[in-house]
């Protein structure tokens, strides 16, 4: 900065600057009442410098995950507050569509904001107030993006907002540096505004502003300019006439500006040493105490087995399966009925959290439920509530239950996770025709689960697994992950439902439970002759030591789909329905039921 640059402008208020966009309204506010802007009007910075040298974690990815909104995109309410204002220069909130009847969903619609139309200055700006300067309006192209979002937010057991795109443009014909560019975030402004306000001249600022590169354009600030700490102050500077000073440390040197000292550090360094000593403690402290990590060499054996992220849905509508459960030496998955039973060392246990992180879906039936009352949800590091971003790699909880016997409480282990933001609530599989108290639906409601009913069954009248496959896959579930109970596993392990599972992974542990406890054994078969044979033999087999378990990957013949299907019955569509809602269909097949006291399930 030469001599000339520093004026009168850097100590007091500047007569001629424009102001900028949010004050925009207050001084067309104080101009129709005859009135200057007011200390009173000026809204209080939110953020002060320690924000812009004390990040958000992975603030340039998650920046650039919200300008792209590739795939839809689940955060919690604080993560939200916390970083969309870092992309409001990109997004523009055009209308606010309103809540649900149950007020809990709240939704707004975005665009681009160079969707905007051009705008041309007019040729004689309207006449403003005394005292108050004429804006510099610039010409802006606009109609060069069109790219739109929906905005949805969710206030009942937990807190969350949804983002996703909306329309049929996906991408924006320009980049992120583009937006950061023609336009400054608001934290950005407010921190210079903040700095200004306590007293430090606008070369000062953004001297100090600028002095760590790399965070500063991680917040957007690759083009921050004086220009804009000045109109970000401007109208404070407009009410307070008092001399304003450089940062403690720096002073103004002629022909190069405001500069630091000779022997200090510089305010970027100070503010980082004083805030922590080392981030990657603070990193790790954030972390519950139960967070489990597992490592990279040994996630590659595990990758041929399991669902691709791009995963879809197969031509015949099934989502990838992947069966998977811990067992005995003696083929025991518990000690006995209803007993919870732990096998797994602390390596296959991180193991299975893994394998949790790269399904949409986790399935358990009704037994397990009951038993073990279990999270079912992911504590690896890096899932969303264990260091992780919103809901990332937390599947859906899905529970068979057909007869409703799983009573919910606010306690309830997996209801406790939601609300404590570290998984997502469950959706219960059931028959509709059964009763079930509206309060319960209700509040599996307000935890943001839901119940499904499936009318198709088999013929021992128990819900048909690719039934409940598919309607899975409608509800956009691209892979699940199976873990049990034994009724369960031995069903899917029959050469009747075989060929509906992609993968299995077991864990063997080293141990020996004893007779009377659930085992893995599927029902014998037999060959056309009446002469035991055996019921499967896996192929593609992988073994490995996790700790003192050993880990086996494998497929199953014919598992690749569903082209072997076996139809018991008449064949039906498969469709999820509101429980609340069943279809007349659904009745009358409850009505041609073999009367029994209470129809089994998974």
């Amino acid at each position: 900065m030469s001599d000339n640059d520093r004026s009168e402008e850097d100590v007091g208020p500047v007569a001629n600057e424009s102001l900028p966009q949010e004050y925009h309204s207050d001084q067309e506010q104080a101009g129709q009442s005859g009135a200057p802007v007011t200390t009173s009007q000026i809204k209080a910075p939110s953020r002060t410098i320690r924000d812009l040298f004390n990040p958000p974690r992975n603030l340039a990815a998650i920046r650039q995950l919200l300008f792209e909104v590739a795939d839809k995109i689940e955060l919690h309410t604080h993560e939200f507050n916390l970083y969309w204002p870092y992309v409001d220069n990109v997004w523009v909130r055009q209308h606010r569509a309103g809540s649900d009847k149950s007020g809990r969903y709240k939704t707004d619609y975005y665009a681009c904001r160079l969707q905007r139309p051009t705008y041309t200055p007019k040729a004689v700006d309207k006449v403003r107030p005394e005292g108050t300067p004429t804006r510099k309006k610039q010409i802006r192209e606009g109609g060069k993006c069109h790219m739109k979002l929906k905005v949805v937010r969710y206030e009942g057991g937990y807190q969350g907002v949804t983002i996703a795109q909306l329309g049929d443009k996906t991408e924006h014909l320009h980049d992120l540096d583009t937006m950061d560019r023609i336009k400054r975030t608001t934290v950005l402004m407010d921190i210079a505004r903040s700095e200004v306000m306590n007293g430090y001249m606008p070369a000062s600022v953004y001297t100090v502003m600028s002095e760590d590169e790399e965070k500063l354009v991680a917040a957007g600030g690759r083009h921050l300019k004086r220009e804009d700490v000045r109109n970000a102050s401007q109208a404070w500077r407009q009410q307070h006439k008092e001399p304003l000073r450089v940062h403690e440390g720096y002073r103004y040197d002629h022909g190069n500006g405001i500069v630091r000292q000779n022997g200090t550090i510089s305010l970027a360094q100070a503010v980082t040493a004083s805030h922590v000593v080392d981030s990657a403690l603070v990193y790790f402290s954030d972390l519950p105490p139960n967070t489990l990590t597992f490592p990279l060499e040994n996630r590659a054996f595990l990758e041929p087995y399991l669902p691709r992220k791009d995963a879809t849905i197969n031509d015949d509508g099934l989502p990838h399966v992947t069966l998977t459960y811990a067992t005995s030496m003696d083929s025991s998955l518990s000690l006995a009925p209803g007993i919870q039973t732990h096998l797994s060392g602390p390596h296959s246990k991180a193991m299975t959290h893994f394998l949790r992180s790269r399904h949409d879906a986790i399935l358990v039936g009704v037994r397990t439920a009951l038993a073990d009352d279990p999270a079912l949800n992911c504590r690896l590091e890096g899932a969303g509530g264990y260091g992780g971003l919103g809901w990332e790699g937390q599947p859906r909880p899905v529970v068979i239950d057909p007869a409703g016997r799983w009573l919910l409480t606010p306690q309830t282990r997996v209801i406790r996770t939601v609300s404590e933001g570290k998984g997502k609530a469950p959706w219960i599989i059931m028959a509709p025709g059964f009763a079930i108290d509206p309060n319960r639906v209700e509040m599996l409601k307000y935890y943001g689960g839901k119940h499904l009913g499936l009318t198709d069954y088999d013929n021992k009248w128990r819900l048909r697994w690719e039934a409940i496959l598919k309607a899975l896959a409608a509800e956009g579930v691209r892979s699940v992950m199976i873990e049990g109970g034994g009724m369960i596993i031995n069903e899917l392990l029959s050469p009747q439902q075989s060929h509906l599972v992609s993968s299995v992974i077991v864990t063997v542990a080293p141990t020996y439970l004893g007779r009377g406890g659930v085992t893995v054994s599927p029902a014998p078969s037999q060959d056309g002759f009446g002469r035991p044979q055996p019921v499967l033999r896996f192929k593609d087999v992988r073994w490995q030591s996790f700790g003192e378990d050993a880990v086996m990957c494998a497929r199953i013949p014919g598992g690749e789909g569903p082209a072997r299907s076996q139809t018991f019955g008449p064949p039906a569509v498969s469709r999820p329905v509101s429980f609340f809602n069943s279809t007349i269909e659904a009745q009358n097949s409850l009505q041609r039921r073999i009367p029994m006291p209470e129809p089994p399930g998974p």
